[in-house]
């Protein structure tokens, strides 16, 4: 009986070969934007923290939040020699007014977080200037470093960039204004090809760099090519393409994870003694904790994803009422195949199981093309973005759309087993 119901179920799909390939197509897109669209969410937001790990979960970024004057604070002097000697002596700038004057980062500020009396927790603290898409070039060849970057070299453990070929710049380097470079592997490829850069020359914006190092390749996060960059000494890049004025960021290493927000609260302050902060003054600073950040925005990142599935969940209920719509006109043009069926002796359960299993079978055939189109579909990149895979949207997305089958065929389905044989017999 079950495998009459369904010769008779394909039979009937068969014969409306174009019919059943489009409503098969409707739930095929729908299944497939739904695991397209979840693993582009889902490899967008692993591509987020892994910028984030990058960093390090024991980093803190100081960023101003508001634009202050241009701050003092030369080329001063790592951690022991670059900033040497204690820094409470640094004192509090006079109030203004009511409310304290907004005023911008400086080298002073970061000598002050470099201060161990004050700041126990702290191990590690770079002042950073950045400069974008600054020219360089070697032997006629051209290349626009996306960003040049004027920093101490504690940076490089604190910001978690490793070399791949030659060595850092040295707390020596910074202290004697030795023009020379670290860069990323974009730079290196654009400029050199596949010439090793270490020891040889760039000119950037007119001065001329030693390469000492390259660093190990990170790859691209989304419109942003983190390989794209050069790290030099930060007297070095204020004097040659910043200027001796407001530092665009104090990138501060806790000694350890766990001591990431006594850090913070160390830093907050200092800074707040620094720059006036008190009662109802705001702040002109912000702190960027990269372990709070990579939390919240793993929440915001399932939230996105969720939304894109649901989203695309909107076309397999439209591809559902079209599994009615055609099932309906099916029930109709085949009334009187019906009531000759019915006038033979042929069950209402027979008749009611085949529209269902013929629902069941367009859906059930474009979920698994569905899933073939959304899984070949992930491996190519999409803005910028990999998708990654959920598996368990891909088993969710199937078993929706068997269960839209069986829903929206379940009208038709009923529709046609109700009718009585002797009317379906006159149908014209």
């Amino acid at each position: 009986m079950t495998l009459e119901v369904l010769r008779f179920a394909l039979r009937g799909l068969a014969a409306n070969k174009l019919r059943s390939g489009l409503t098969t197509l409707g739930i095929l897109i729908g299944v497939g934007a739904v695991i397209m669209l979840v693993a582009v969410g889902n490899g967008s937001s692993q591509q987020v923290q892994k910028n984030i790990e990058r960093l390090g979960t024991n980093t803190l970024t100081v960023m101003p939040s508001t634009a202050g004057g241009r701050g003092g604070g030369g080329g001063g002097g790592g951690f022991a020699r670059l900033f040497g000697g204690g820094a409470g002596a640094a004192g509090r700038a006079q109030q203004t007014g009511p409310r304290a004057q907004a005023k911008s980062l400086t080298v002073d500020d970061a000598r002050a977080l470099a201060d161990t009396a004050n700041a126990p927790s702290v191990k590690s603290v770079s002042p950073v200037v950045t400069s974008s898409s600054v020219n360089a070039t070697y032997e006629g060849t051209a290349h626009a470093i996306q960003q040049f970057v004027g920093s101490y070299p504690a940076y490089f453990e604190a910001s978690n960039d490793p070399v791949a070929r030659g060595t850092y710049f040295t707390d020596d380097d910074v202290l004697n204004g030795r023009k020379v470079v670290v860069i990323g592997n974009t730079v290196a490829e654009d400029l050199f090809g596949t010439v090793d850069p270490v020891g040889r020359q760039v000119t950037v914006s007119g001065v001329n760099f030693t390469v000492v190092g390259v660093l190990k390749t990170k790859g691209s996060s989304g419109f942003q090519d983190a390989d794209d960059v050069a790290i030099a000494p930060l007297p070095v890049v204020q004097q040659s393409l910043t200027g001796y004025g407001a530092l665009n960021q104090i990138v501060v290493q806790a000694k350890t994870p766990k001591a990431v927000d006594t850090a913070q609260a160390e830093v907050t302050d200092i800074l707040n003694q620094r720059h006036d902060i008190s009662g109802s003054n705001t702040a002109d600073f912000q702190i960027l904790n990269q372990a709070s950040l990579q939390s919240a925005i793993s929440s915001s990142s399932r939230t996105f994803t969720v939304l894109l599935g649901a989203v695309a969940a909107i076309s397999l209920l439209v591809g559902g009422i079209g599994i009615t719509n055609i099932m309906l006109v099916t029930v109709t043009e085949r009334t009187r195949e019906i009531g000759i069926r019915k006038a033979i002796g042929a069950p209402r359960g027979a008749i009611l199981g085949q529209f269902l299993v013929e629902a069941t079978v367009l859906s059930l055939l474009g979920g698994l093309l569905g899933v073939a189109a959304g899984v070949i579909g992930s491996q190519f990149k999409v803005v910028g973005v990999q998708p990654v895979i959920v598996p368990s949207s891909i088993a969710l997305a199937l078993g929706v759309s068997v269960a839209i089958g069986l829903f929206f065929g379940s009208y038709p389905a009923n529709r046609a087993a109700k009718l009585r044989p002797i009317e379906a017999l006159r149908h014209e």
